[in-house]
């Protein structure tokens, strides 16, 4: 379906104003108006568009593609896929491959294949430290230096625990223009931890995985950062506290650079789910209560938390279909991002859809360092959009999704609003629920 010019038709840029048609040529938005000629573009793809939303393409910050090393799960290719269906025309790829994204022979393959599918934008994020382990600093230079100029480091689904480790980290970041995504968890006080410390976890018989494990971490690094001048970025924030250290930290005299995200699951789940031991619900950070949603609610409505990021996980049957203990933490989330946030944040009155655009594409876009990403709807600007039915619904089911993998926690959910078209560089990528040959 790819196409070098398409008009649009009916659209409503970020939900506001009257209807206008777009015209989409060269990679780039040529005209807003109210009615274009067709006759003028005999060649143009046409999309009728009348009563939806036109907002910038998302960006996701924090996506798991699992290639190389466990393409049972998922490939970059079919997250690719699921990407441009959820509206997105970026993500950052984690580290926590195997072999692990610690050295510019990793980061060049997966920005070659992301390249080479052309769905999505694909941004390698380089480890922090060698294999994850947080003992030695990965070789950051290389891969900034590399072709796929990797910017965002990370050790995710690790914490850089070590203080002295992460300092350096973030010296070395801030020498090339980088940032420091942060996993926030304290080792010591999660081992053997199951779920959220509450009286959910104590009546289920899980381990408890206290707030205090997130929030001292984010405290200690925000400090860090701060002192240096560094840019730091804070992973999948899961708790009221941890909402409250980030908006002491940003309001310091020398704050530094901090940012912050959280994901879908987070601002909608609550560990009341947890009652069936179904695995489905087991992710890291676990899911909190509902006190903890309505503050990360309020703080992404605020901008004490910047953006929404998927932390899309896919897991084979096998690592989910098992005992809670043995089950590996991670839901998917790039198909379904919209639409939780239409519920959680659109139909609560916290966000309209210009808010929307601020936190799924323009704040990620900005702290991942994409000049061409998030960028404003207007002529001369990239053409990197997503078209959304606002009135539209759909209902989830795990095996429709385009991942390998199903482990979605919303199976059978009904949710609002509906992503129609996916566009990048002005070639549609994704349209009607299937992706360009």
């Amino acid at each position: 379906m790819a196409t070098r010019t398409v008009v649009i038709r009916g659209v409503r840029p970020y939900g506001e104003g009257e209807r206008l048609d777009v015209l989409l040529a060269d990679g780039v938005i040529k005209q807003l108006a109210p009615a274009i000629e067709i006759d003028e573009h005999p060649d143009a793809t046409v999309l009728d568009a009348a009563g939806q939303i036109l907002l910038p393409g998302f960006v996701d910050l924090h996506t798991h593609l699992r290639e190389p090393g466990r393409e049972d799960t998922e490939t970059i290719r079919t997250g690719s896929a699921a990407a441009a269906l959820g509206g997105f025309t970026a993500v950052f790829a984690m580290a926590n491959t195997n072999p692990v994204a610690d050295n510019e022979i990793i980061v060049e393959h997966v920005w070659r294949r992301g390249r080479e599918i052309g769905l999505v934008d694909v941004y390698p994020i380089g480890a922090v430290t060698v294999g994850l382990a947080g003992q030695r600093l990965a070789e950051m230079g290389q891969m900034a230096r590399s072709q796929a100029q990797v910017r965002v480091f990370s050790d995710d689904g690790h914490c850089v625990a070590d203080p002295l480790i992460m300092r350096r980290a973030l010296e070395y970041s801030r020498a090339l223009d980088g940032v420091i995504a942060q996993h926030a968890e304290e080792p010591r006080l999660t081992a053997g931890a199951q779920a959220h410390e509450g009286e959910h976890a104590a009546r289920l018989g899980l381990a408890g995985w206290p707030a205090a494990a997130e929030e001292s971490i984010i405290a200690r690094d925000c400090l860090l950062a701060g002192h240096l001048g560094a840019r730091l970025h804070v992973c999948h924030v899961s708790t009221a506290g941890a909402a409250d250290v980030l908006r002491w930290a940003k309001a310091r005299p020398h704050a530094g650079s901090i940012s912050a995200e959280v994901t879908p699951h987070h601002l909608l789940l609550t560990d009341e789910r947890l009652a069936t031991y179904d695995p489905v619900n087991k992710v890291n950070p676990p899911l909190r209560t509902s006190v903890d949603v309505a503050a990360l609610r309020q703080a992404l409505a605020e901008g004490v938390i910047d953006c929404v990021a998927t932390d899309h996980a896919p897991h084979a049957v096998q690592d989910k279909d098992c005992e809670w203990d043995a089950a590996r933490p991670g839901m998917l989330g790039l198909q379904t991002a919209l639409s939780v946030l239409a519920e959680a944040m659109v139909s609560t009155g916290l966000l309209d859809w210009r808010g929307i655009a601020r936190v799924l594409s323009e704040r990620p876009a900005a702290i991942g360092g994409l000049p061409d990403q998030g960028r404003p709807i207007e002529v001369g600007e990239p053409a990197n959009l997503v078209l959304i039915d606002p009135d539209a619904s759909w209902t989830v089911h795990g095996a429709d999704l385009a991942s390998i993998a199903d482990n979605t926690p919303y199976e059978g959910m009904t949710l609002p609003a509906k992503i129609m078209t996916t566009i990048l560089r002005g070639a549609i990528t994704a349209h009607d629920g299937k992706v360009a040959e």
